[in-house]
């Protein structure tokens, strides 16, 4: 004979399943904005669950523009409670296909400072008037290329608590604008990175000190460049490679120096 719960059972058990299926998922949706003329397209990511405003973060991709793998980064940091805005820094429908193509786009901003400056902030300028953004708890994390476009971006004395370069270009023509920086410094940096050598290393070391920056650096032993995208294979000797470690361990090291800037609880 089957048995038959009681119905004060029974009720706290709908209620539970309910409460399962109905949780928020994170939300993502297209975002079209102008830089001057230049139309582009961004992608935000939050957690509709959460009430109320939420520290910001401003992500920049690597040199292949804005894809799949920066806009997961996008919904991790949603999924950790912040809203978060993966930037267009080449234009709207401006993907390169390929490292040339890449190349080509990067060096367009690599080449003028002002001008990525100016972008990068346009997308900082899309978060900071999100009706969910705290504007008074904004950083701006980069990969890549876009490690080197957040640093520039704190170089420019934007408003932002904290940066974090993951793997990026430590390079500028402009080292004396180090002082302008307003917020914290976290630098990400895979040891054996062959694009950027120990001598860009050390110049940026000088950089920051110079201007009396608050800044860290963390070197990842057996890594090379664009450790933690799993899309950079894993041979070493081709100067990028992932690495699960160095990626698990960086990522840790953000979500540590995030606590420290918004303060936190310690994840």
């Amino acid at each position: 004979m089957p048995m038959k719960l009681p119905c004060l059972l029974i009720a706290p058990i709908i209620a539970l399943t309910y409460s399962v299926a109905a949780h928020a998922e994170v939300q993502t949706r297209r975002v079209e904005y102008k830089h001057g003329n230049t139309v582009l397209e961004g992608y935000l990511a939050y957690d509709d669950d959460i009430q109320g405003k939420r520290p910001g973060v401003m992500v920049v991709h690597e040199w292949t523009g804005l894809g799949p793998y920066v806009e997961q980064r996008a919904k991790q940091l949603a999924e950790l409670g912040y809203v978060a805005f993966a930037v267009d820094m080449y234009g709207k429908g401006i993907r390169p296909k390929n490292d040339k193509e890449a190349a080509a786009q990067a060096s367009i901003y690599r080449s003028n400072r002002k001008l990525m400056r100016d972008r990068a902030a346009a997308g900082l300028k899309v978060l900071q008037q999100n009706d969910l953004t705290d504007k008074n708890r904004i950083a701006a994390i980069g990969y890549c290329f876009g490690g080197g476009t957040v640093l520039e971006l704190a170089r420019s004395g934007a408003d932002l608590d904290g940066v974090v370069s993951f793997h990026g270009n430590l390079d500028t023509p402009n080292p004396r604008d180090a002082r302008n920086i307003k917020g914290k410094v976290l630098v990400l940096h895979g040891a054996e990175d062959p694009l950027v050598p120990p001598e860009q290393v050390l110049g940026f070391a000088q950089e920051m000190s110079q201007a009396k920056a608050d800044w860290q650096m963390i070197a990842y032993g057996n890594a090379v460049h664009s450790f933690t995208n799993p899309n950079a294979g894993n041979d070493k000797s081709k100067g990028v490679a992932y690495n699960p470690l160095a990626d698990k361990r960086s990522f840790a090291d953000m979500r540590q120096f995030f606590a420290e800037i918004f303060q936190l609880r310690t994840p």
